[in-house]
């Protein structure tokens, strides 16, 4: 790597190379020789710019959380305008298309990962536990909107359908579940949370 490239560029073509191995690959493939060799770095970028490899994918995880999806994250402004159930299912598919998912058994499987994630993400697995944050605010927007019944459980509502569509997710080999499984996991959720008319 030529000398004097920025530190956000390195750290941003490191990242881009473990989300691609992790996507391809696995988590177990992850080590930080593979993440340079994919990114055509020497091993000493990674080193230089992170104290350790767990410090580096604690970094990668919480990068993947601000680039959140827009169609998940832009999901609470969306209250009000098209359906609750098409607009849960474009989030959702988003959401599961992307590296989100992925993260859960890299997380799970190290140790120190979860502890270094612990110091800035208190509870739940980074980008699920976020999505499922997104998912309840715009239930209960919708819930204010007279669009989902007075006493449903936003909160609940956003972890079944995030545990749901994680559960078809990790049933398909590691490809997102299809728009229409997605859907009918929306509508089976939602069924008894939308106003009778």
């Amino acid at each position: 790597m030529p000398t004097g490239v920025a530190l956000r560029d390195a750290r941003q073509q490191l990242f881009a190379a473990a989300e691609r191995i992790l996507l391809r690959d696995g988590p177990a493939a992850l080590t930080s020789r593979a993440v340079t060799t994919e990114a055509g770095v020497a091993k000493g970028v990674l080193h230089r710019h992170f104290a350790d490899f767990d410090a580096f994918l604690a970094e990668f995880v919480l990068d993947a959380v601000a680039r959140m999806d827009p169609r998940v994250a832009g999901l609470p402004a969306a209250a009000g305008t098209g359906t609750v159930a098409g607009n849960l299912t474009a989030a959702l598919t988003a959401l599961f298309e992307s590296v989100a998912v992925a993260l859960v058994p890299l997380v799970i499987a190290r140790d120190e990962l979860r502890a270094r994630l612990r110091e800035t993400w208190p509870a739940g697995v980074p980008v699920l536990t976020d999505a499922a944050r997104l998912l309840g605010a715009y239930l209960t927007a919708e819930r204010e909107l007279g669009r989902l019944s007075d006493d449903a459980d936003t909160q609940t509502l956003a972890a079944m359908l995030i545990g749901t569509c994680h559960l078809h997710y990790t049933g398909h080999d590691n490809t997102p579940p299809p728009v229409d499984d997605v859907a009918r996991v929306v509508a089976s959720v939602l069924s008894g949370a939308v106003p009778r008319l």
